[in-house]
């Protein structure tokens, strides 16, 4: 009788044990879920009243938890920057980008293209957006294509206009005649 008591115990445990497991793996799963899902969609950031970028997504889901905020674009981006006459300053394509919303800033990766109104070119793997200091930086490899050269490095940081920019560690630089 003993016995028996110790052996329906040990299956009360783990039973129980199973359900735990089970409850963790729901509340889990719901976290990892996103709270809104968007399809072709178009988001304007703006500052008092004045638009300073339109981004489009094909693909958007939204992510909320008591930790982070965060909206992710897993098919890719294109944005446009405008500047305080409204006029488009330059646009960045990318294949994907995730937006950090409670920090305002946005990491866009791979075959990342940023083009000025200049025609000045940026490709790079990886490309950060600080929208609180309108700055544009990478720590990775860039490649800046110009109307005279082509200047390659490892590190950047620009305004949003991609008009005042410095490569940190150049690597080369190529004349181009055109």
């Amino acid at each position: 009788m003993k016995t028996f008591f110790q052996i329906a115990f040990l299956l009360f445990v783990f039973a129980s044990c199973n359900d735990e497991i089970e409850k963790v793996r729901i509340v889990t799963e719901k976290n990892t879920m996103p709270i809104e899902t968007g399809q072709n969609v178009q988001i304007n950031f703006t500052d008092s009243g004045i638009t300073k970028a339109r981004m489009f997504a094909p693909l958007l889901e939204r992510y909320s938890n008591e930790e982070k905020n965060y909206t992710e674009m897993r098919k890719g981006i294109t944005a446009y920057f405008f500047n305080k006459n409204r006029k488009i300053d330059s646009y960045l394509k990318a294949k994907y980008a995730i937006r950090y919303d409670r920090e305002k800033r946005m990491v866009a990766k791979n075959d990342v293209v940023l083009v000025n109104n200049k025609g000045d070119t940026l490709n790079t793997e990886l490309l950060n957006w600080d929208e609180s200091t309108q700055r544009i930086s990478s720590d990775q490899f860039v490649r800046i294509t110009t109307p005279e050269q082509i200047i390659m490095g490892e590190g950047f940081e620009s305004n949003t206009e991609f008009t005042r920019y410095r490569i940190f560690k150049i690597k080369g630089t190529i004349s181009v005649k055109r």
